[in-house]
């Protein structure tokens, strides 16, 4: 004879038995209880089931049947409609019902099934049968528990190796010593807010900043030094720039790119200036510059409105011819590409 899977377990299989015959309910329910089912409850109505389901919304932590066997026939709300009723619920959409019914015609079956039942028991109740066909109603509900934990523990797989992806995906992009975008990221950036400008009509400026003498610096202070020193020019000129669009990257060695869409080449050289006032201010201390005795910056800058044919490339050339002239006429100071 089965017997409760559940009965030597601390949670009791749950089993509730809907209809509004007292002695069908008594039945049932002793039917059960001889096999070991410690956790059946009987309610006498649809509607109370659907008080002891918490419907229309469950709360989180309730405890819910493992199964429902529901009458076909009751007096407030028959099997048909309560079933359709109950599986509407996200939250019971997985526990079994069992129809008991008496009905054999192939119309009234075909609806319990549409409406969710998944096996009917027909009256007069057959003890050896009824507690087969709870057992495999238990045995589905057991199997669609294990389904959903996988599913959710693949849910929570997938969700951490997004993450680490992202992650890679951002150290990918940063600069390992600045920890500001890198030269890939700012290639990136670049050609995408290109073709944004280009779609726009809006101005797209560039501006290439060299830290000056800064191999007589590393010669004289260290590398560990050096590295301090690009890691506050990186951190000054990253708190620098205010909107989300602007980008501050490490261009390689002591250069630094910015990129700074809807920006004509004034405002761009403004913020460059900006820029060479806020690294002179920190006042590191540089015996063998040139430009003073204290770390300083030189600055390039460009700006275009990208028509079709026009390549980004010849951005980065003028900011770079720019940033030439600066460094030429003593460093320390801004100068932008002569307009078109």
């Amino acid at each position: 004879m089965p017997h409760a899977t559940g009965s030597h377990t601390s949670e009791p299989i749950r089993i509730l038995i809907v209809d509004d015959a007292e002695e069908s309910r008594l039945l049932l329910q002793s039917i059960l209880t001889g096999a070991r089912y410690r956790g059946v409850q009987a309610v006498e109505s649809a509607r109370a089931a659907f008080k002891v389901l918490g419907m229309p919304q469950p709360a989180l932590n309730q405890p819910l049947p493992d199964l429902i066997l529901l009458d076909h026939v009751m007096s407030d709300i028959d099997g048909v409609e309560a079933c359709r009723r109950i599986k509407a619920v996200e939250a019971l959409r997985d526990i079994p019902i069992i129809m008991v019914t008496v009905a054999t015609e192939e119309r009234t079956l075909k609806q319990a099934f549409t409406a969710g039942v998944v096996d009917y028991i027909m009256k007069p109740i057959r003890k050896v049968e009824f507690l087969a066909r709870v057992s495999a109603g238990l045995h589905l509900k057991r199997e669609l528990d294990a389904r959903k934990a996988r599913e959710r523990e693949l849910v929570e797989v997938t969700q951490r190796l997004e993450a680490a992806n992202k992650m890679l995906l951002s150290r990918s992009a940063l600069d390992g010593l600045t920890v500001i975008p890198n030269r890939r990221r700012f290639d990136e950036v670049l050609e995408h807010e290109w073709k944004r400008a280009m779609r726009t009509g809006r101005s797209l400026s560039v501006v290439l900043i060299d830290v000056d003498d800064f191999k007589p610096y590393n010669d004289t202070y260290g590398h560990q030094a050096g590295d301090h020193c690009l890691k506050r020019v990186a951190e000054v000129l990253s708190r620098g720039v205010k909107r989300p669009g602007d980008l501050v990257a490490r261009y390689g060695g002591e250069e630094f790119a910015v990129v700074l869409p809807g920006t004509d080449v004034d405002g761009a050289s403004e913020m460059a200036e900006t820029f060479r006032e806020q690294i002179e201010a920190c006042a590191m201390p540089h015996a063998q510059s040139r430009a003073g005795r204290v770390v300083t910056i030189s600055a390039g800058v460009a700006a275009i409105v990208p028509a079709r044919g026009d390549k980004s490339a010849a951005l980065i050339e003028a900011a770079d011819r720019a940033l030439y002239q600066a460094k030429h006429e003593g460093r320390n100071r801004i100068r932008a590409a002569a307009r078109d």
